[in-house]
């Protein structure tokens, strides 16, 4: 698993809920480097991976047991199907629901500049300029994860083309540089990125921001307006919020009139390394009921696919949209698009493409898009 802090707190939360077991269970952290979980049997190598890339999977089925026929069903549900089920066999049970489309603000400084939360993207850049002038930084930006920059990314190639981003999701060998409405999607990312006076801390703070610093410079110390940051942000929203009143949230909004607001979508996903156990089987049917993850979700940030209770107002907002149709929903591409999705691919070319729009004006933007094609390009091969 990659999960750290609060999350690993709250994990050990759901493992104590499950009563007394009949064998141990150690938790073993392996933050960004999944890969090693997938590696030959090793005192490392995990019985249960908590995988955090759902696009991992297809690309890891020689190293997979099959998830038992009692509680495979949970892994052929909707989206999660295209992923996890391959040949009418299940290889992974949906264990956590990320709402990637999320944008957290605080209503009050809204309310003092007289703006409302933007329903489209161009009412989005009007508020970015109302709070600019106001001297409130509207956004703060983790772009020490890239995969907030990507998040970003594909909310904005997703709510303009909308067939382009499900090709390249499901191609075997992805060349988003030939897509147009990749280049498309980054000018329309640095119109906003580019705007002097947009990012809390320039865009030097923003390049060694992790992304709960970001939520903090929103409501902890309060230097920015809102922040894109998934559900599972939460808990770090209301520990730092000086005001618990003053939380909000909405949702990304379309990028035209009459276009389906978009909803990128992430999670975890037990997935059992070969060769299984009796025990890691069992482990997965216990973490696979319904009420397992009671503990996590009264703590706040997480979601459960298909579950529309126990929520706090905001993430019951998340779940809706989550429940709605399948065609407005899409699985995160980063994932999907192999080594062109990874820190080395599509996260290297967005950090730098903010490094040369951050703060610089939209006279850049033409020459920044070229630049980040021509990385694309290269990451290709």
């Amino acid at each position: 698993m990659s999960w750290s802090g609060q999350e690993l707190r709250a994990f050990h939360d759901v493992l104590d809920g499950l009563g007394e077991l009949d064998y141990p269970v150690e938790v073993v952290p392996l933050g960004d480097d999944i890969s090693t979980a997938f590696g030959a049997r090793s005192a490392r190598r995990p019985d249960i991976v908590m995988l955090p890339r759902p696009g991992l999977v297809p690309r890891h089925l020689r190293d997979l047991e099959p998830i038992p026929d009692d509680v495979a069903d949970r892994g052929r549900a909707r989206l999660w199907a295209e992923l996890l089920v391959h040949n009418g066999t299940t290889y992974g049970v949906p264990f956590k629901t990320a709402h990637k489309s999320a944008v957290w603000y605080r209503p009050s400084v809204f309310r003092e500049v007289g703006v409302q939360p933007p329903r489209l993207w161009s009412e989005w850049l009007a508020v970015n300029r109302s709070l600019s002038s106001a001297g409130v930084r509207p956004l703060s930006l983790a772009a020490g994860d890239g995969w907030v920059l990507t998040d970003f990314f594909e909310n904005v190639l997703l709510g303009t083309a909308p067939a382009a981003y499900a090709a390249l999701a499901t191609a075997d060998s992805p060349r988003p540089s030939r897509q147009r409405q990749i280049a498309a999607a980054l000018r329309l990312l640095g119109t906003m990125w580019s705007a002097p006076g947009t990012l809390a801390g320039g865009v030097d703070r923003s390049l060694v921001q992790q992304f709960p610093d970001a939520v903090v410079e929103v409501f902890g110390h309060r230097r920015a307006a809102m922040v894109l940051a998934s559900d599972f942000a939460e808990p770090v929203v209301r520990s730092f919020a000086a005001d618990p009143d003053d939380v909000g949230l909405f949702t990304f909004p379309a990028l035209t009139p009459g276009a389906a607001a978009p909803v990128v979508v992430g999670g975890d996903v037990m997935v059992l390394p070969k060769p299984t156990s009796d025990d890691a089987l069992d482990l997965v049917r216990r973490l696979a009921a319904p009420a397992a993850v009671d503990p996590w979700v009264k703590q706040g940030g997480f979601l459960v696919d298909g579950r529309d209770y126990g929520y706090s107002p905001e993430l019951a907002r998340l779940a809706e949209q989550l429940s709605g149709p399948a065609g407005s929903l899409q699985f995160d591409l980063s994932d999907r698009l192999g080594r062109i999705g990874d820190i080395n691919g599509l996260w290297r070319v967005l950090t730098d493409f903010l490094v040369r729009v951050g703060d610089k004006g939209s006279d850049v933007v033409p020459g920044a898009v070229d630049a980040a094609m021509t990385q694309l390009r290269k990451v290709e091969g």
